[in-house]
């Protein structure tokens, strides 16, 4: 049966990224700064570079692909949770090139910003903790 607990919306933060700053950091240190420990993120802009990852279920390992190029991020979607006592983000984004050639996946560490404002709401509701799951070998909520 699926798991879900219930939260509320507590409050919304609005903001625009530093220029060259490592998108995951910049948006993990924003939700440190803020002390969010539950949430959601999202964002529009452009990157200058990327790097992202695909999970492959059968190895249980991410596999990583730069983009070397500046590209559009056409959307970031993401959550903020706990994992070893500190936030987590865990975002997919989907960019865009020159062409309009569309890449997504995990967004991982080494993605430079070019420019983005992005959301992040804080929710208040039960803890929601990252912790080893046997089935998929992945950091999942603990339910």
């Amino acid at each position: 049966m699926t798991a879900l607990k219930s939260v509320t919306s507590k409050k919304l933060y609005m903001g625009r990224l530093k220029h060259g700053a490592d998108l995951l950091e910049e948006i993990t240190g924003a939700c440190r700064k803020e002390n969010i420990k539950l949430g959601r993120v999202e964002a529009i802009g452009a990157v200058k570079r990327a790097r992202l990852g695909y999970y492959d279920q059968k190895t249980r390992e991410y596999k990583f692909f730069t983009i070397d190029r500046p590209a559009e991020i056409t959307s970031l979607i993401g959550n903020v949770s706990i994992k070893d006592g500190e936030p987590m983000v865990h975002a997919h984004v989907t960019l865009a090139d020159d062409d309009g050639k569309a890449y997504g996946g995990h967004l991982a560490p080494e993605t430079e910003v070019f420019a983005c404002e992005i959301i992040i709401e804080a929710l208040e509701g039960p803890a929601f903790n990252r912790q080893f799951d046997k089935e998929t070998g992945l950091p999942l909520w603990d339910m």
